[in-house]
């Protein structure tokens, strides 16, 4: 797959209306591919298919949280990268594979591919600094780490969790939002936030460009992503193009974004 194909399949997954069934594994392979074309994707797929057939089995056998968990964690081995947390390896679904760690929303769309085919009814979570997965079973809905292998976070973990990002005491403690559900599309755009955040803190404004493209191609109605695409094009240099972006933002918010007319005004002054 080249690079302009991968961008094809984004594409054409953000243009899926909500109801729509988002092929999240095959877009977040298109998304890594599109970052780094010179590499092959089949790890990621026999990866999968190697979790869908050890869940199927060990469902008959354990219950859905303990099969998820079991199968992610002890078969497949995949768990979070403790040491090298920062490696940027670990926000591409294609050396996540390979390496078999990750950070958590990288791991939990594996997580979530796996669960949907062995037919579980597996969701993210937008907890706020630490992706969680949602699973409802029979007894109720349970959250999950796929970072410290799918184990089970108990509510109370979650309120102390919610405390220490800033969430105020009222919001903590209702477990209905702090496991309100996320579409597989913004399990996604999530990944990309991340990997702009990290190439952007390291000034690798080419890597941050491409994410926040592939954010802009995921959510074609967003006028935000088009501003770092701007912002990563600056940093290249690349005034013409960083002008094009605001543009589009410009564009899609029509005009009313105030941060969209200063940027832009800032980077004509350059140019001129």
């Amino acid at each position: 797959m080249t690079r302009e194909e991968a961008e094809a399949l984004i594409g054409q997954a953000g243009r899926l209306a909500p109801g729509d069934d988002f092929p999240l594994l095959d877009a977040a392979i298109a998304c890594a591919i599109h970052d780094d074309p010179a590499r092959d994707p089949q790890v990621v797929r026999d990866l999968a298919a190697v979790g869908v057939e050890r869940l199927t089995a060990r469902l008959r056998r354990e219950s859905q949280e303990e099969a998820l968990a079991e199968t992610m964690s002890g078969d497949l081995r995949l768990s979070g990268d403790l040491f090298t947390y920062d490696d940027p390896d670990n926000a591409d679904i294609i050396a996540v594979a390979e390496r078999r760690k990750g950070l958590p929303v990288t791991l939990g769309i594996l997580y979530l591919h796996v669960a949907k085919l062995g037919g579980l009814n597996v969701k993210g979570v937008d907890f706020p600094g630490h992706f969680l997965l949602r699973i409802d079973t029979p007894e109720g809905p349970l959250a999950l780490d796929p970072f410290s292998e799918g184990r089970v976070v108990l509510p109370s973990e979650l309120t102390r969790r919610a405390l220490h990002a800033g969430l105020t005491p009222n919001v903590a403690d209702r477990l209905d939002l702090l496991m309100a559900p996320a579409a597989d599309r913004a399990v996604l755009i999530r990944l990309q936030n991340n990997i702009f955040a990290r190439a952007a803190a390291a000034r690798d404004y080419g890597r941050a460009e491409r994410a926040a493209l592939r954010r802009a191609l995921l959510d074609p109605q967003d006028h935000r992503p088009w501003l770092d695409v701007a912002s990563a094009r600056e940093g290249q240099g690349a005034l013409a193009g960083a002008l094009e972006a605001l543009a589009r933002a410009g564009e899609l918010d029509h005009g009313a974004a105030l941060a969209a007319r200063v940027q832009r005004e800032r980077v004509r002054l350059r140019l001129n």
